[in-house]
C-alpha cells in the first residue's frame, strides 16, 4: 500500500545510483548482501542501545539498497530467480533483525516489557505473513494482498522509532503502533489465507 505509492518515485530517484555502481563493474547480488549485512548490524547495534534515532537514520540508508539491487538488474538484465530469492531472504533477515533490536532494548533498557512483548509478535507475524505468501506461490496460487505487507510495516516502525527516539512522539507511540501492526499483520494473514482458499476451491 503505503510502498506501493513511494516506489515509483524512490527509483526515479535511484536509478542514477543504480548506473554508477553497475560502471563500476558492482553487481546487484553484492549490493542486496551489503545492503542487509547494514541493516542487521544497525538493528543490532543501535537499537539495543536505545539510539533510536541514530539507529532508523543507518537502517534507512542500507534500506534503499532494496530498490537499488532490483533497478541495477532490471537494468543489467541479470533479473533471476536466484536473485529474487536471495532478494527475498535477505529481506526477512534485516525484518527480523529490526523488530530483534527493539524487543531487546525495550526488554532491556527501555525496562518495558508490553512494547517488547508487541516488537516481539510483530516479528513473528511478519514472518507468517511472508511464509502465506511464499506457501501460496509454491503451490502455484497467489496471496500478494494484505492491509500490512512488508513495506508498510518498515516504513511505519522505522517512522515511529526515528521519532520516538529524537523525543517528538512520547514512547507510548512505539507501543501504540506495534499493537496496531500486530493487529494488521493478524488480519493480512487471514486475508491471504482466505484469498488462497478461494483460489483452491476455484481449482477443484
Amino acid at each position: 500500500m503505503l510502498n506501493r505509492y513511494a516506489r515509483a518515485l524512490v527509483t526515479r530517484i535511484l536509478t542514477p545510483v543504480a548506473k554508477l555502481l553497475l560502471r563500476l563493474g558492482i553487481g546487484p547480488d553484492l549490493v542486496t548482501i551489503v545492503g542487509t549485512i547494514g541493516v542487521v548490524a544497525a538493528a543490532l547495534w543501535f537499537f539495543p542501545r536505545g539510539d533510536l534515532f541514530v539507529g532508523t537514520m543507518v537502517i534507512t540508508l542500507f534500506v534503499f539498497s532494496d530498490t537499488i539491487d532490483g533497478v541495477m538488474a532490471r537494468l543489467s538484465g541479470r533479473t533471476s530467480t536466484w536473485g529474487a530469492f536471495l532478494d527475498s531472504t535477505l529481506d526477512r533477515m534485516g525484518d527480523a533483525a529490526i523488530f530483534a533490536g527493539l524487543t531487546i532494548w525495550y526488554f532491556e533498557g527501555g525496562a518495558d516489557r508490553l512494547t517488547a512483548i508487541l516488537a516481539l509478535l510483530c516479528l513473528v507475524l511478519g514472518m507468517l505473513v511472508s511464509y502465506a505468501r511464499a506457501r501460496a506461490e509454491g503451490v502455484g496460487l497467489r496471496a500478494d494482498v494484505g492491509i500490512a505487507e512488508r513495506g508498510d510495516r518498515l516504513v511505519v516502525t522505522l517512522v515511529t522509532a526515528g521519532f520516538v527516539g529524537l523525543g517528538v512522539f512520547p514512547p507510548v507511540v512505539m507501543t501504540v503502533v506495534l499493537a496496531l501492526l500486530a493487529v494488521a499483520s493478524v488480519i493480512t494473514v487471514l486475508q491471504r489465507i482466505l484469498v488462497v482458499r478461494r483460489q483452491a476451491l476455484a481449482e477443484s
